[in-house]
């Protein structure tokens, strides 16, 4: 009798567990189709965002463009191409902007390959914003900002070699023209666009811009200056119809022909808005933020929650195992196809990284796979621009094509500059040093696209404007500093005995030059006076929450001490992340 209860409750426990994994399963089947959806929104939001962006800053940037003068000018070139894909967060428009002005005559060839050198910089910023919405968690958000800033260090260091070579030699101009020359291109079709098959039905009920307005005020014609980027006539047609007309002979007929324009209205939401560019502009970005901000929150919290466990680890095994030696090497190459292919795919660079970042911050994805899958996603996005270039009228075919292989080369040879021998991926090593600062203070996140995406190139852009003089006599002493303060730093962690007692820390410096502790301080003090003013301005605050928020003062005397940023140690710069567990390792 025993036994048969035994085996009863046996029998009774295994049906349980059978019920139980049959639900789990029947849960994580249901979050496909959810997880479907977000990633859709994330993209269409990111779409959205573009054209806000472009509503708020379009024409200003189309003026930017206008001074060929100054364009003339690598360096200003570079800093103009920043800014303009900075403010209309779309590397494809500041593009399409340099090839008008290339094809009219208003700019050569040379003068354009730093603009393009510069919306290679401009365009990493999408996926560094999206990288601050995994801030809530430290770990995520070390892997996240360091896995989107990877593309930035490697396109700053790209740009640091090659525009002066280019500057001197013009390399990539004589490459490009040659291949051109060399090859009889005609006119083809334009090219594919997969993702926006899918995306645009509903982002063109949103807002549908009409950016030949841009490109307009670029080259000149100041008539557009007043007109609004917001499209309202769309799928114009011209019917021909054939008329039978006597004529005054007799027996004798001519058919004449009619020219008949049908144009169809709009039918997004902004088309008969009586609101400004600027004010669309700004509803679109806001909406378009929280939708990013949300859909990403979700995304990541459903990808923690289907990849648990034993699927995780197969999944990191499978994405960040590299094949058997000797052909390990392999891994890394084959890495960079499927970058490019999948932006090729969805079309856009900013897309694809800015998808895999909450990958990388959830650590599904390492860094060190996350490299070549961003320098991938550089060259996809070229191959999208070089069919969008022969697809280009007669007239401007030459110069579209020529600007698109000038950003081809220019991907390939900052890959060969920066990948193929591993120490020189110094983009990792840099990347993961800004995780690590950004993870234990949080606002240095904020500071870094501040300084390096609009302080930055607007100081450069200055210097620039006022002479070569005096540019290179402040320039070139800062690089040299900060090249010496790197060998430095190498030197004091790897090697100390080299170097003399006192430069073996950075001790005998004020605190100020070699730590963000003094500045976090200030920071952590005007943002506890803020809530402090909050307080006082609350009616319904009792003495005892007003004691409690002194000690809490009293106890928190930097923002890395508080409870949410507790942080124990300060990595060096050569480290890097682990790619499963999370933490540092050398390389």
């Amino acid at each position: 009798m025993q036994a048969q209860t035994v085996h009863h409750y046996m029998r009774s426990e295994e049906k349980h567990v059978m019920e139980a994994t049959g639900k789990h399963i029947f849960i994580n089947i249901c979050k496909i189709p959810l997880l479907l959806l977000f990633l859709y929104m994330f993209i269409c939001s990111l779409d959205i965002l573009s054209s806000a962006f472009q509503l708020a800053g379009g024409k200003v940037a189309g003026g930017i463009f206008k001074d060929n003068a100054v364009l003339s000018n690598p360096v200003a070139g570079l800093v103009v191409g920043i800014l303009v894909t900075v403010l209309v967060q779309s590397s494809s428009t500041s593009t399409s902007i340099v090839v008008s002005l290339v094809s009219s005559g208003l700019l050569d060839v040379g003068s354009a390959i730093p603009i393009i050198m510069g919306s290679n910089i401009g365009t990493s910023v999408t996926n560094t914003i999206v990288a601050l919405m995994q801030a809530g968690e430290r770990e995520e958000f070390k892997r996240a900002f360091a896995g989107a800033t990877v593309h930035d260090c490697f396109n700053w260091l790209s740009v640091l070699v090659l525009l002066p070579l280019e500057a001197i030699t013009g390399m990539m101009r004589l490459m490009s023209e040659a291949i051109v020359e060399s090859f009889n291109i005609v006119t083809g079709e334009k090219g594919p666009e997969l993702l926006k098959v899918i995306t645009e039905p509903f982002t063109k009920r949103i807002i549908q811009l009409d950016r030949t307005v841009i490109v307009g005020i670029a080259t000149g014609q100041e008539v557009l200056r007043n007109k609004s980027l917001i499209k309202v006539w769309c799928q114009t047609q011209i019917a021909i119809q054939k008329n039978a007309s006597f004529v005054p002979s007799e027996n004798s007929t001519v058919l004449t022909t009619s020219l008949h324009m049908n144009a169809e209205k709009c039918t997004h939401l902004f088309v008969e808005t009586r609101l400004s560019d600027l004010a669309v502009g700004l509803i679109l970005l806001v909406c378009s933020l929280l939708v990013l901000c949300t859909c990403l929150l979700l995304l990541v919290k459903l990808l923690n929650s289907l990849l648990q466990g034993q699927v995780a680890k197969a999944i990191q095994k499978v994405i960040n195992t590299d094949f058997p030696f000797p052909f390990s090497w392999l891994t890394g190459y084959l890495a960079i196809l499927i970058g490019a292919g999948m932006t090729f795919v969805v079309q856009s660079s900013s897309v694809f990284t800015s998808a895999i970042t909450p990958l990388i911050g959830i650590g599904v994805i390492s860094i060190e796979r996350a490299y070549p899958l961003t320098l991938g996603s550089n060259i996809g996005t070229t191959t999208t621009a070089i069919l969008a270039g022969l697809a280009s009228p007669g007239d401007k075919l030459a110069a579209a094509f020529q600007v698109a292989l000038c950003h081809f080369i220019f991907n390939i040879l900052g890959i060969l500059l920066w990948y193929p021998v591993p120490h020189t991926r110094l983009p990792i090593r840099m990347a993961c040093f800004l995780g690590e600062r950004t993870a234990k203070y949080r606002w240095f996140a904020v500071l870094y696209l501040i300084l390096c995406f609009l302080l930055l190139p607007s100081f450069v852009f200055a210097l620039s404007m006022a002479g070569w003089q005096i540019l290179m006599g402040i320039c070139v002493p800062v690089v040299a500093v900060l090249l010496c303060i790197v060998i430095l730093n190498r030197l004091q962690s790897h090697k100390p005995h080299l170097l003399p007692r006192w430069l073996q820390t950075w001790d005998h410096l004020p605190l100020w030059m070699h730590s963000l502790k003094p500045m976090d301080s200030i920071i952590t003090r005007a943002t506890l006076c803020c809530r402090e003013a909050q307080t006082r301005d609350q009616s319904r605050t009792s003495p005892e929450d007003l004691t409690d928020y002194e000690e809490e003062k009293n106890h928190a005397p930097l923002a890395q001490n508080g409870s949410c940023l507790i942080y124990d140690h300060e990595t060096e710069t050569g480290a890097v992340f682990d790619s499963m567990n999370g933490k540092c390792s050398r390389l």
